[in-house]
């Protein structure tokens, strides 16, 4: 038997599948990538007798895949919080998932492994990775419920988004780490607090990285701005590739009443595009991207991985129709 884990590069797929493997260690085949590749079943070939687990991935996007390893026997438990569709019905299939815009996979698997009453759970993982999706709010009721202290709390979510920032890029060798990497560096350590004060451990990289990458779009300025929805532009730069998502992410933080897009110059003549819904509205981020081709994600959340330039007008008229 074989047991493959397959999960998103970013923070919350990495800090589900921590949580998972703290609980029921064994061995098992990682299957990941950059954060927006997410057909990652493609590159699964289960059979009778396997089992996989499918981490924060969109089911809608991987459901020829899925289906095609569930029909060659494979057991699939699928853990996600995007858009789905329809959900498939196979007597291999256990899935968990959840699509309300304050909920993610980390900390669904949270609930899983609390409901079932698995001895060994990492639930600071499940707060590391709520943080590392911009879902402060929610990080901070779990963080209620284990009675973490104000100053561990803001470690976390440093934590939580330097994995997150670690995620973003074209491909690996954008990123400072390869995602299946980072996640065995970070396995050692039931306790994310741990790593982040190990001398030994590549928490200072991850930070050094952020930082220097976040000095550049400390002057960038919106292409466009209305009191609803502002778009920016990054450069075809690998620093920018890096921190277009959690720049996001700060901007939304920053702005909570408007929608943000970040849109980043590529080398085929369009964008990478990152859309968050208002803080204070969170939803349509995902209605929007699936208007255009290589569009996706959830509702606070989203985004297109090739933005033509023969559709940005476009875009900007439906951003400002979805968030008007």
């Amino acid at each position: 038997m074989t047991i493959y884990d397959v999960f998103n590069g970013d923070a919350d797929g990495i800090c589900a599948l921590l949580q998972l493997r703290h609980a029921v260690p064994c061995e098992s085949k990682l299957v990941t990538g950059v954060k927006r590749d997410i057909k990652l079943l493609e590159k699964v070939n289960a059979r009778s007798g396997d089992r996989v687990n499918v981490l924060d991935i969109s089911l809608d996007k991987n459901r020829t895949e899925l289906l095609r390893n569930l029909d060659n026997g494979a057991q699939v438990f699928y853990v996600d919080h995007h858009f789905f569709g329809e959900r498939p019905k196979h007597n291999n299939l256990k899935t968990l998932i959840d699509t309300q815009a304050d909920i993610c996979t980390s900390l669904l698997m949270n609930q899983y492994l609390t409901s079932s009453q698995y001895e060994e759970q990492s639930p600071l993982w499940a707060i590391t990775g709520a943080y590392g999706d911009n879902l402060n709010k929610s990080a901070g009721i779990l963080a209620d419920v284990h009675n973490i202290n104000a100053s561990n709390r803001e470690q976390l979510k440093a934590l939580g988004i330097f994995i997150n920032y670690n995620g973003y890029g074209a491909d690996i060798n954008d990123l400072h780490f390869a995602p299946d990497e980072l996640f065995l560096k970070l396995y050692p350590y039931q306790n994310p607090l741990d790593f982040i004060h190990d001398r030994n451990s590549v928490f200072q990289e991850l930070k050094t990285g952020y930082d220097e990458d976040n000095v550049h779009v400390s002057t960038i300025k919106p292409e466009y701005e209305t009191d609803s929805a502002a778009l920016f532009i990054l450069p075809n730069k690998t620093w920018a590739r890096r921190i277009s998502g959690v720049f996001s992410n700060v901007l939304v933080n920053q702005f909570p009443d408007r929608a943000h897009a970040v849109l980043t110059k590529n080398n085929n003549g369009g964008y990478l595009v990152s859309v968050r819904a208002p803080l204070n509205n969170k939803t349509g981020a995902d209605e929007l991207c699936r208007q255009f081709e290589s569009g996706g994600g959830r509702k606070a959340a989203a985004g297109i991985n090739h933005l033509p330039d023969s559709e940005f007008q476009a875009f900007i008229n439906k951003l400002t129709q979805q968030f008007q």
